[in-house]
């Protein structure tokens, strides 16, 4: 099937409007020219789109997965048509990473901006994304490069592990915490909990262990970086689970204490993903370098 752009936006202002003659009014068509595009539409897809009712339109079952994927389409047309406005504009790359939420938070950050100060006519798009859907989208091609953490399915992919790291809990500097040399998460799951911002790669992650394990985290707060998590923690807002780089880099001036985790989850290997048969192009290449790079001098 092939469908012309606009009658894509037409269908989605539709779904927009609830309306038949709005969307008319505001596309500058006559009546019989909209139902005529969306006609052609629900012919193309082999089934009715629309359901006319008295007072406008409603989308049927597979309008709604049909306006999914319109959506879609006019969103990768206009980063298409933004990618080559930018290389017209004398951009020679643009790279897509796709990373868990230590990546984009903790490490990310400090390799790009030296990767960009040295490439200024590259761009990178970092989005953070759950570690499961990585390797999906790297295998869909939506992203060049993805950066997981811990098991996931690299079937189809090229998989280079380059650092390991522990998850921890961090607590406030308090005797109780100090003297324990480790402790399993299921043990602490009654305290109070400094969280990662809701949809986080390691907060989702945390949220399903708990429901698995019969418990409920009790989070006092939620919030967008692990510095600030420490702080948080530091201050006796409530204890939290996060990297042990993370934790060793916190400069604030309370001490928090880090007691192992003895679960096996606690222990993630990190890996870089790409397609198993795309060729890895110079600039993706240089990035991945700088990656590795920057975790042997760690």
């Amino acid at each position: 099937m092939q469908f012309d752009l606009k009658d894509l936006r037409l269908f989605v202002l539709i779904a927009q409007t609830g309306s038949l003659t709005r969307t008319s009014e505001q596309s500058h068509l006559s009546l019989a020219a909209t139902s005529a595009r969306i006609r052609a539409l629900e012919e193309q897809a082999g089934m009715p789109l629309l359901i006319r009712e008295a007072r406008g339109v409603r989308l049927s079952a597979p309008g709604e997965a049909f306006l999914h994927h319109a959506r879609a389409m006019l969103q990768q047309s206009r980063q298409l048509q933004a990618d080559l406005q930018e290389y017209g504009a004398g951009l020679r790359g643009h790279v897509r990473v796709f990373a868990n939420t230590t990546a984009v938070t903790d490490f990310m950050p400090d390799i790009l901006a030296a990767y960009l100060t040295a490439h200024p006519h590259i761009n990178v798009d970092l989005q953070e994304r759950p570690n499961a859907g990585i390797a999906a989208d790297i295998r869909d091609g939506r992203a060049d490069l993805g950066i997981v953490a811990g098991t996931v399915d690299t079937h189809g992919l090229r998989a280079m592990h380059f650092s390991t790291d522990r998850l921890v809990l961090v607590t406030p500097n308090a005797p109780r915490w100090a003297e324990l040399d480790h402790v399993a998460f299921s043990e602490v799951l009654h305290e109070r909990f400094v969280g990662m911002h809701r949809g986080s790669t390691l907060q989702t992650f945390l949220d399903q262990l708990s429901q698995q394990l019969g418990a409920t985290l009790k989070l006092r707060i939620q919030l967008s970086s692990f510095d600030t998590m420490c702080r948080m923690v530091a201050a006796g807002v409530g204890i939290a689970v996060a990297p042990e780089t993370a934790a060793l880099r916190y400069r604030g001036t309370q001490r928090v204490c880090r007691v192992p985790l003895t679960d096996a989850w606690a222990v993630r290997p990190r890996y870089m993903l790409v397609r198993a048969e795309q060729p890895v192009s110079a600039q993706l290449q240089e990035l991945m370098e700088a990656i590795a790079v920057y975790h042997e001098r760690m």
